[in-house]
């Protein structure tokens, strides 16, 4: 839907700015010996044909126009702009550097640390202590109150855990193994990436590159028929001076 919109809003542009340099034009054949036709007509027709040769051009672009010679460009070249678009996700997006600034924290052993600040510590508490009550001190430790008794322990317990992890997660020889087995996962991550990229590719065909294309940049394309023109008109102008 949009794309129809994009191209009917090209058509339209192209279309007014031509259709308003024709009316200059047929304007100057009401103005017969009078100083007015002249300059009408010159600046008209100069309108005219900036218009139609940047429309011409724009349409050359996408379409295969018999006898005019690097016409339909876009499709013509179709593997060049596939291969355009495999380069350009590959090596300015999905490069190894990318993909390690984004699942690495560096060697930096401040950011591993506060990592010790985000775990859970009474999930880790209940679990341990789930596990002493299901073992043979539970029978023991029932004895004394169970888990009531142990609650105590709580706030020690966690604070000794984060202090160990902590401290675990700091060790650069551990950080550095942990990087490691990243950036190899990485490097699978990346030609895994890399065979959807190309397999996409494959599929398309020269109509959908142009499509794609012609969906991007079409529309603002009009502008240059306006503006073709524009400065034809004003060269006629100047030149009915001349």
């Amino acid at each position: 839907m949009n794309s129809g919109n994009e191209v009917r809003g090209f058509f339209n542009v192209s279309f007014a700015t031509n259709a308003i340099a024709a009316a200059v034009v047929g304007l100057s054949y009401c103005f017969v010996n009078t100083p007015y036709q002249a300059a009408l007509s010159s600046i008209g027709c100069y309108a005219l044909s900036g218009a139609l040769t940047n429309w011409l051009a724009i349409y050359m672009l996408f379409e295969k126009v018999p006898f005019l010679y690097g016409s339909g460009v876009i499709p013509e070249q179709f593997e060049s702009f596939k291969a355009g678009i495999r380069n350009l996700i590959m090596q300015e997006f999905f490069t190894q550097e990318n993909v390690n600034a984004v699942v690495s924290l560096g060697n930096h052993s401040q950011k591993w640390g506060a990592l010790a600040d985000e775990l859970d510590y009474d999930k880790m508490y209940d679990a341990l202590t789930q596990g002493l009550l299901e073992s043979q001190m539970g029978k023991l430790l029932a004895m004394v109150g169970g888990q009531s008794a142990i609650e105590s322990l709580r706030a020690p317990v966690q604070g000794k855990l984060q202090a160990v992890i902590r401290e675990t997660l700091e060790d650069e020889k551990l950080q550095q193994q942990i990087l490691n087995k990243f950036q190899q996962q990485d490097e699978e991550f990346l030609k895994r990436i890399e065979g959807i990229v190309e397999h996409r590719l494959d599929a398309l065909t020269p109509k959908m590159v142009k499509n794609i294309i012609q969906k991007m940049i079409r529309e603002h394309l009009g502008w240059l028929v306006v503006w073709g023109g524009v400065f034809g008109g004003l060269i006629g102008f100047i030149a009915h001076f001349l």
